[in-house]
């Protein structure tokens, strides 16, 4: 046979023979083994590239079939498994050179989209990845660098065509205009869009070649990025490097990494990978960072980039053998046109730049010593080469010469800035790549201030304000990266800023106009930066000073955003603390006169101008003129108003500490403060203002005394007069308010009206006097009285200055005995509470954020509402009856119309809210008056209902209502309600039927009474609830609906006996329910409750028992029985008659039929379970009690078991005919069951083997369950409720046996069998890890009663099967359960009370139990998957071996093992979920470790600080800020780690003996990992509290030695951190020591 084919390399080389046939006869020879060829791979490679060759050269002709064939043909020789197998016995293989270099041709053909490729682009790409891949074939593109390179262009220029291409048939893409501070890929997106029409698109691949698979393109991308990769770093010459990256590949691999940065959207169209293009990015970087800044190019850049006197002597031969000019060279290709899209040009040149100096900082950026200053201003050097290629000229030119020669469209066509630089998108792009800039200059430290200053004649701060009037010149405030290129210049250094701080207050903070979440936060951020940054300068009063020139410049006012908002107030707040009190007080000071400098002489200047100002034309239009300007005062006087309010209610207090120069100094603004308002009051008083209708002349103002508030609506006012009053009111309030303070806390302090009126007549109270000028009106004339809806803000205001003097007559005047005191008090109250009304919104509720300034219609009963709330206290003695009802239905209707607000801040309040948490505190239980009026309107509403309700029977309580024989207040006697309860109880009627409204709006008033504390309740009001509930439990139902089968399933009615069961067992454990048992007793009570449930469900009102709200009313009942119950015990006031009625009301039941609903079973079992267990618990008061308690034990027993034998039959009938809805649930059963048998034990005479009563049930029920624990039948309750009934179970036989052979027999058998059903539950696949966590108390306590009382071969049987599953070769084999299994039967065998032999034995095989632990621990760590289900439970293991060890476990080497355990515990690439369960895990054995094992840290302390170490690092890495996702439940594990760590550091500083020597290393190791990341600042302040603890054990010595050890970064954090544990943690602690013994 090898002789017939022994010709085919003649045949192929044969010009005679057909090319198909050629084709065929290379393939059959490549696949058969039966033709022998010598070297047979290589001639046939050989064979087909001289094939291939021949064609492009037209040196051979045949058809594109056989040129599509011979390319498919080696394909598949290259990607054979012959050939790689040939290759890996060492054989050589190789292509011709020119194969190459047709490959290149064929690339280039594929990128050109106008030329027709002849053949399938996805066949050459696999060519050349089977060429890449291979070591040996691929070196006819190693071997020559610039193949390397073209190829690497070649593929580059391919994917960018590929990424683009969807750009161009996306056309339902559009330009964004709303997105101005996307990352620049979004920009990126929407860019090319923009104007398709105009893209050439012979630049991109043609039809054919979009069907190119896009991850071949990109696969084969990155393995030729990364072999380039390693070609171009053995490449020895590094000026060649940097010529051909700069000139050939700098500009695709740009544009490449910029569109697979933007291209995320269309990643999915691509059928990208991210992770691929992630790696496709880190490569080209990689290719960048090495190739353009090599540390062998230090010298060229330095002589390029720093001024020729600082290299001088330093040039030669140096820079002959340099570059000339690398970054002129970089910039220049980057700026060059042609090489992608001119509307891409912009975004991917500001995307590099940043890139480039980020590569630029790491590699030339680090010096030590001398060198490390001119590396700084290397870097700052480069960085002021690179915003110019952005288009910013610093020397105030706006155009650059680049820019100009660019053509400029005609609606480009303005003066002042460039084009690119015109759009929005431009603008947003330049400000992203500056901050960007400005962000890494800031990082690296590369800007020194001082020597800057000294050495360099303040160069970069000359640049940086250059920069900064840019930035102003060219505001642009609409774009949130602008305010974030203004914090870093304020980072770097304020007086960057300082010559443009008018500008900057005025376009950052004062007048910008875009209310755009982003920029708002932006923008925010930045004031609070600011704020920050002069408050540590302690110039807080000059920015001050600034902010209020820029206030009262000329503007329209109303056109301003909000001055303080909440973020703007919480920073004020805190700065305003920081400051020094003298300069706090200067700032409201500086306040002030602005006010009388710059805003009150123009509304006086107004007055005077209107005054003169005639009737004609001119005249009239001067009046505009002059009401405008005053309307802009008036607008600028309300805000330096609340400017004013916030700094004053912000500033620390004055106290008998202050200076007596502070003490003056707070009086003397004060008075100054006084004497603005009193300007503004005589403003406001003049009779006929300008602009308005006069009065007529018979509207005279009222006497003094005779005005009424809120008599009508006033009349309307003018703009300015209104706003002025607003500010007057807010001032006057702040005074009043700031004096008080002063007053109380500050004997140096006197008020400047304490000394006006010091020389008033004694009889005439001054205080008293202020109050009756503000009812009576005398502040205001009678057209600026405030109202809710011209003026809600002054009306607040107005409100809140009555309740201030009523404060001040509560706390100074003597005369509040007096009925004119009382009087007036009262009245002033009832004018605080007026018009309290509530408004309910169909758009939500009215929201309030708690700023005064905020206050308007919208927004007024909310502040209103709050008002009254917080001062209730203070009010309420003076609120008449009517005011209480008023405020009580307030507080009802404002709950029932609660709405939800998804949309709402955190921080603001609604009615609701405020309501809410009213009711819910103490406050109102302090309240008799209120508390019972809010009672009173809750049940005078649920008695309103039904009286409107359908009656099916007339009730005495509630009579049929016909709208005029009596109102529906009528009150309701007790005695009646109980007589109905006793009918309806009795004969299972219903009074009352419930609509499903009307059952919804009880439900309501039932769960308002919840959150109140039934204790505050009187006694009348608390008997009228209950009794009222119980009506409804016993005489109400819903009515049925006919389309609905099951009324369970709709679940309001359920629901509605849960509530009212819920609410009556709150009532029965309050402490004033005696009043309830003197009309009806306890036992009618239980009975009654328990009956008209039965008659219910008798009748059919509930049906399906596996619903989870019939489920949830089964709970309810016996919860109330248990209460009750206790109660009759606990009272002891006719206990056995009322105890002995409710258990004959069972016991003389007949036994239920079959037929009997299933429902009316559960009740029944469930309530006699509940009144024997309650019993049960109570035995051991008395003999006598005793006594009486066993004897209805015994009965309801007696009752219980056939219930519970014929449940079972029931239950077994119903599986067999599948009847699921009427089968109980076996955790139900199973609790019944142990009840019964544990209370039949506790009945039991002691030191007596009775026979149980019931031995067969529980018999049979145990071998059930052993059968259901063996199968893993049940759920998770079944399977906790059978583990307790065979905890029990065990008990009662251990008690009962015999003492023959007979009984231990029987108890060793079922020890067994115990022990083999725990096994299998443990080993259950079905059972997730938190369902054996959650079954672990059950088996726990399983396990405790098993062992309490062993022998030592039964111990020996629990070991062998421990044994059995601590083995590694089922975790090899995958089978962790059983492994799993083991190591949890060991966590809860060592947390067992064991007989001392036993114990002893157990701890004697402990270390070998820990060294398996270890093993198997270290073992699974390898495999992440195994983490959460079986490392954290081993670990959690060891942990409990650990902490019941103590001094147990002699030998420390052990507890040394376990530390080795600890450190190969992963914690990297885990999911928030399963990192917290390992951190706990890990970090409670520390815990154990330090707290029960003392003495093996001695020895093992640095074993013990690397497994901390690694808890610190990880919770560091973690917990580092990330943007939206450092919120929420994710942000909060990493938060409670933190907490953890600080806890750890507190343990150590204790056990300071053991650390002491180490405190410097751990220190080191904490700034060593805080200078790589930006830790989140809640993290962050756990962690600095926890190593403050650990400098509290440095010595001196220590601290010097991190100072000059560190290294300079590193170091810098060190004094950061040093310097605020000086300022802070010593000082206080040292505090603390003054007081220590």
């Amino acid at each position: 046979m090898a002789a017939i084919y022994s010709g085919i390399h003649l045949k192929l080389k044969s010009p005679h023979t057909p090319w198909e046939d050629k084709l065929k006869l290379a393939r059959f020879a490549w696949i058969s083994p039966q033709c022998l060829l010598p070297n047979k791979e290589q001639v046939l490679l050989d064979w087909c590239t001289h094939a291939l060759t021949g064609w492009y050269n037209k040196k051979v002709e045949y058809s594109h079939n056989v040129l599509e064939g011979l390319w498919c043909y080696l394909d598949d020789l290259l990607h054979s498994r012959k050939l790689h197998s040939h290759l890996k016995q060492g054989k050589t293989v190789s292509l011709r050179l020119n194969m190459a270099q047709l490959l290149l041709d064929r690339l280039q053909e594929c990128a050109q989209t106008g030329s027709k490729s002849l053949l399938c682009v996805s066949t050459m790409l696999s060519v050349c990845q089977g060429i890449v891949s291979s070591p040996v074939l691929s070196s006819v593109f190693i071997t020559k660098y610039e193949l390397m390179v073209d190829l690497l262009v070649k593929l580059c220029s391919l994917s960018c065509n590929k990424l683009q291409q969807p750009l161009l048939t996306e056309t339902t893409m559009t330009e964004s205009t709303t997105c101005q501070d996307q990352v620049m890929s979004e920009h990126l997106q929407a860019q090319p869009t923009a104007n398709t029409d105009s893209v050439d698109t012979s630049e991109f691949p043609s039809k054919h070649n979009e069907k190119m698979p896009s991850s071949n393109v990109f696969e084969l991308l990155l393995q030729v990025l990364s072999c380039y990769l390693t070609v171009q770093r053995q490449q020895a010459n590094p000026n060649r490097v940097f010529t051909m990256v700069t000139n050939q590949l700098l500009q695709p691999l740009v544009l490449l990494r910029h569109l697979l940065t933007s291209a995320d959207l269309l990643h999915t169209k691509l059928h990208l990978r991210q992770q691929l293009c992630r790696d496709i990015r880190a490569k080209i970087d990689s290719i960048l960072h090495f190739a353009l800044f090599p540390s062998e190019h230090l010298t060229s850049y330095k002589e390029e980039l720093l001024p020729s006197k600082d290299n001088s002597g330093k040039r030669g031969a140096g820079g002959a053998k340099g570059l000339l000019k690398p970054v002129t060279a970089i910039l220049s290709k980057l700026s060059a046109q042609g090489y992608c899209e001119p509307l891409l040009l912009y975004s991917v040149k500001s995307n590099t730049l940043s890139l480039l100096f980020r590569f630029f900082l790491d590699s030339y950026g680090k010096g030590r010593g001398e060198s490390e200053e001119e590396q700084r201003m290397l870097c700052y050097y480069f960085l002021v080469r690179l915003v110019p290629a952005l288009d910013l000229c610093i020397d105030g030119d706006t155009v650059s010469p680049a820019e100009a020669d660019k053509p400029v469209s005609a609606s480009q066509e303005k003066k002042s800035p460039p084009a690119s630089l015109q759009s929005p998108h431009s603008w947003s792009l330049a400000l992203l790549a500056v901050e960007s800039l400005l962000s890494q200059s800031l990082s690296a430290n590369i800007y020194n201030v001082a020597a800057d200053r000294i050495r360099h004649k303040e160069v970069q701060l000359g640049f940086y304000r250059a920069l900064g009037q840019i930035l102003f010149n060219q505001a642009q405030p609409s774009i949130p990266a602008w305010y974030r290129c203004v914090k870093v210049l304020l980072s770097l250094n304020h007086l960057i800023l300082e010559p443009e701080l008018d500008q900057l207050l005025s376009s950052a903070w004062v007048h910008s106009e875009c209310m755009d979440a982003r920029v708002q936060r932006a923008r925010q951020v930045m004031v609070c930066s600011l704020l920050q940054t002069y408050t540590k300068l302690r110039q807080l009063p000059r920015l001050f000073s600034e902010l209020l020139s820029v206030l009262c410049q000329p503007a329209q006012e109303e056109l301003r955003p909000p001055l303080l908002s909440d973020m703007v107030s919480d920073s004020l707040r805190t700065c305003l603390q920081e400051t020094p009190p003298s300069q706090g007080l200067e700032i409201c000071s500086l306040v002030l006169e602005s006010m009388r400098r710059c805003i009150l002489p123009d509304l006086l200047k107004a007055e005077k101008s209107e005054i003169v100002g005639g009737r004609d034309q001119e005249g009239e239009r001067r009046k505009v003129n002059m009401n405008q300007k005053r309307q802009d005062a008036s607008l600028k006087l309300l805000s330096l108003s609340q400017l004013l309010h916030a700094a004053l209610f912000n500033l620390k207090t004055l106290d008998n500490a202050s200076p007596l120069p502070l003490a003056r100094q707070g009086q003397a603004l004060m008075k100054q403060m006084q004497e603005v308002v009193n300007d503004l009051l005589q403003l406001l008083s003049v009779e006929n203002p300008p602009g308005k209708t006069k009065i007529n002349s018979s509207q005279k103002t009222p006497k003094k005394g005779k005005k009424c508030l809120e008599h009508k609506e006033p009349e309307m006012v003018s703009v300015w007069e209104q706003k002025t009053q607003e500010a007057t009111l807010l001032l006057r309030y702040t005074w009043v308010e700031v004096d008080t303070l002063f007053n109380l806390h500050c004997s140096k302090y006197t008020s400047d009206q304490k000394s006006k009126t010091e020389d008033e007549a004694i009889s005439n109270d001054p205080i008293m006097t202020h109050l009756e000028s503000l009812l009576s009106g005398d502040i205001l004339p009678a057209r600026l009285l405030p109202s809710p809806s011209s003026s809600p803000m002054s009306c607040l205001l107005y409100k809140m200055l009555t309740l201030q003097q009523v404060k001040k007559i509560l706390l100074y005047s003597t005369s509040l005995s007096e009925p004119s005191t009382a009087a007036l008090l009262n009245t002033a109250v009832q004018f605080i509470l007026s018009k309290l009304k509530l408004e309910v919104s169909l758009d939500g509720e009215q929201v309030w954020d708690g700023q005064i300034s905020s206050v308007n219609s919208n927004s007024y009963a909310v502040a209103h509402w709050h008002l009254v709330t917080s001062n209730l206290p203070l009010v309420a003695p003076y609120l008449s009856r009517e005011d209480m009802d008023c405020v009580a239905d307030f507080l009802v209707r404002s709950v029932l119309g609660r709405q939800t607000d998804v949309d709402r801040p955190s921080s603001s309040l609604t009615v609701s809210l405020i309501t809410s948490q009213l009711l819910q505190s103490p406050i109102l239980a302090e309240l008799p008056s209120v508390f019972s009026a809010t009672v009173c309107s809750l049940i005078q509403r649920i008695r309103d209902v039904l009286m409107v309700a359908h009656k099916h029977k007339v009730c005495a309580s509630f009579p049929e209502f016909d709208g005029s024989s009596q109102p529906l207040s009528t009150p309701v006697k007790d005695e009646s309600i109980v007589e109905d309860i006793l009918s309806a109880s009795k004969t299972g009627e219903v009074f009352v039927s419930l609509t499903d409204t009307q059952t919804k709006e009880l439900i309501n008033l039932v769960q308002i009474l919840m959150s109140v504390n039934p204790d505050g309740m009187n006694s009348e009001d608390l008997s009228s609830v209950f009794l009222l509930l119980f009506f409804m439990l016993t005489s109400c139902s819903c009515l049925s609906d006919p389309t609905v089968d099951d009324r369970c399933d709709s679940g309001d009615d359920v629901m509605f006996l849960v509530s009212l069961l819920k609410m009556l067992t709150i009532l029965v454990e309050s402490r004033n329910l005696k009043s309830v048992l003197k009309v009806i007793h306890g036992g009618t009570l239980l009975q009654a409750a328990v009956s008209s449930l039965l008659w219910h469900s008798s009748n059919g009102r509930f049906r399906a028992t596996s619903n989870p709200d019939w489920l949830d009313l089964i709970k309810a009942v016996q919860d109330f029985i248990t209460s009750l119950t206790e109660l009759i015990v606990t009272r002891g006031s006719s206990l056995v008659l009322n105890l002995e009625q409710f258990v004959s009301f069972f016991t003389s039941k007949e036994k239920p039929d079959s037929g009997e609903y299933i429902s009316s079973v559960h009740l029944e079992l469930a309530s006699l379970t509940c009144l024997a267990q309650t019993l049960n618990s109570n035995l051991g008061r008395s003999k006598s009690m005793d006594q009486t308690f066993t004897q209805m034990i015994s009965r309801v027993i007696a009752t219980l078991g056939p219930a519970v034998e014929s449940v079972l039959r029931l239950q077994t009938l119903s599986k067999e005919a599948t009847k699921p809805a009427s089968v109980l649930g076996q955790a139900f059963v199973v609790d019944v069951v142990t009840v019964m048998l544990h209370c039949e034990v506790s009945s039991l005479p002691v030191n007596t083997r009775s026979t149980l009563d019931h031995i067969t049930l529980y018999q049979g029920l145990c071998q059930h369950i052993l059968k259901d624990l063996s199968s893993s039948l049940g759920s998770v309750d079944a399977l906790f409720s059978s583990l307790h009934f065979l905890s029990t179970f065990y008990k009662a036989v251990e008690r009962t046996r015999g003492d023959g052979e007979d009984g231990g027999k029987m108890l060793e058998e079922l020890y067994i069998q115990i022990l083999q059903g725990v096994r299998s539950l443990l080993t259950a696949p079905r059972l997730s890890s938190e369902d054996i966590c959650e079954l672990e108390s059950a088996v726990q306590e399983l396990l405790c009663n098993l062992l309490e009382k062993s022998t030592t071969d039964q111990l020996t049987l629990l070991l062998v099967i421990i044994r059995e599953g601590l083995n590694a070769g089922k975790l090899r084999a995958g089978n962790y359960r059983e492994v799993l299994c083991a190591v949890t039967i060991i966590k809860l065998l060592f947390c067992c009370q064991l007989p001392e032999t036993c114990s002893k034995a157990l701890w004697l095989i402990a270390p070998e139990i820990i060294s398996t632990l270890v093993f198997l621990v270290r073992m699974c760590s390898q495999d992440a998957s195994l983490t959460l289900p079986f490392t954290v439970p081993a670990v959690t293991s060891m942990t409990s071996l650990l902490r019941q060890g103590e001094g147990l476990i002699s030998n420390p080497h052990h507890v040394i093992l376990v530390l080795g355990a600890l450190q190969s515990v992963t914690l990297d690439h885990l999911s928030p979920h399963a990192y917290k369960s390992t951190f706990n895990a890990v970090h409670e054995s520390l815990f154990a470790i330090i707290q029960c094992h003392p003495q093996v840290l001695l020895n093992a302390a640095p074993s013990f600080l690397n497994v901390f170490y690694r808890l610190v690092v990880s919770i560091m890495q973690e917990g580092r800020q990330k943007g939206d996702s450092d919120t929420g439940s994710d942000g909060d594990v990493y938060l409670q780690c933190s907490r953890l760590i600080e806890r750890m550091y507190s343990h150590i500083a204790v056990s300071a003996e053991t650390f002491t020597t180490l405190s410097a290393f751990m220190v080191a190791q904490y700034v060593t990992e805080l200078q790589k990341v930006t830790l989140r600042p809640d993290i962050k302040l756990h962690l600095t509290e926890g190593i403050y603890q650990i400098l509290d054990l440095c010595a001196e010595h220590d601290i010097k030695f991190l100072m000059g050890g560190l290294q300079t970064g590193v170091r810098e954090v060190f004094n950061e951190l040093y310097g605020s544990y000086t300022h802070y943690h010593k000082a206080r602690r040292q505090g603390e020591d003054k007081y220590t013994v």
